[in-house]
């Protein structure tokens, strides 16, 4: 269960960002972070924390709601 929730909420956050135009390296630079981190959480192999994905929305301009807005 926690591998499919890290999946979707990593799919969410690459999509949001996709549509934003934004690249994994212009999100960690925004948020303060690296790429290789943006690509591990967008994969679903790092759990990132709430101050993360609250800086996360931020960077992206949206609620953090909608990153994890998904059906588990």
């Amino acid at each position: 269960m926690k591998t499919k929730l890290l999946k979707n909420l990593g799919c969410n956050i690459q999509k949001l960002r996709t549509s934003k135009n934004i690249t994994q390296e212009e999100l960690a630079e925004l948020i303060s972070s690296d790429r290789s981190y943006i690509g591990a959480i967008e994969q679903g192999r790092k759990s990132p924390s709430i101050y993360c994905l609250y800086s996360i929305a931020v960077a992206l301009k949206v609620k953090l709601s909608q990153i994890v807005d998904f059906d588990i």
